[in-house]
């Protein structure tokens, strides 16, 4: 029996700036494995991410600290750390359509409704741009506040033109 529990799917197949998922981070589940796939976008640069509280606010003040390492086949690495941001940033990159053939990311979030506990994050993804290359990402990221977190919001620069989000709970055995 799997460990995983899918909790939502969330699909977008228009053109909006930011997708939102709410109400799926509870009291259950200490650990929730989000995947991002099928994604395809507007515009040519990195995803970001931000939480969403108890209340239904989207958080937005500079309390994210993250680090990520973008390898590309094409050039050289690329390490990005930002500390008192106001989002995790570098999730993923992608190149809009006519480029991009294929990419995935997958995120683990700990801790997101303890009220005890800052809410921490882990990413890693990968894509290909036809003509461009291959490209790689691996991330940490924690919110450094003591607040319940029930949600995500997921946005870039242009619009996400499809995106399936899936976010499963993380069953533990004892």
């Amino acid at each position: 029996m799997s460990n995983l529990r899918l909790l939502n799917e969330t699909t977008v197949s228009s053109g909006v700036a930011s997708v939102s998922v709410t109400d799926v981070f509870s009291s259950d589940f200490d650990i929730y494995k989000i995947t991002f796939t099928d994604m395809e976008i507007q515009t040519e640069d990195y995803t970001s991410m931000r939480l969403i509280n108890s209340s239904g606010n989207i958080v937005t003040n500079t309390i994210y600290n993250n680090a990520s390492r973008i390898m590309y086949s094409h050039t050289s690495f690329f390490n990005a750390q930002n500390t008192t941001d106001n989002k995790f940033y570098y999730l993923n990159y992608l190149y809009p359509n006519s480029y991009d053939d294929g990419n995935g990311n997958t995120i683990y979030i700990f801790n997101p409704f303890d009220t005890s506990s800052y809410t921490f994050i882990i990413n890693q993804g990968t894509g290909y741009a036809n003509g461009v290359g291959n490209y790689n990402f691996k991330g940490i990221g924690v919110l450094k506040e003591t607040s319940s977190i029930t949600g995500i919001n997921v946005f870039r620069t242009g619009n996400i033109n499809n995106i399936k989000i899936r976010t499963y709970g993380l069953r533990v055995d004892t």
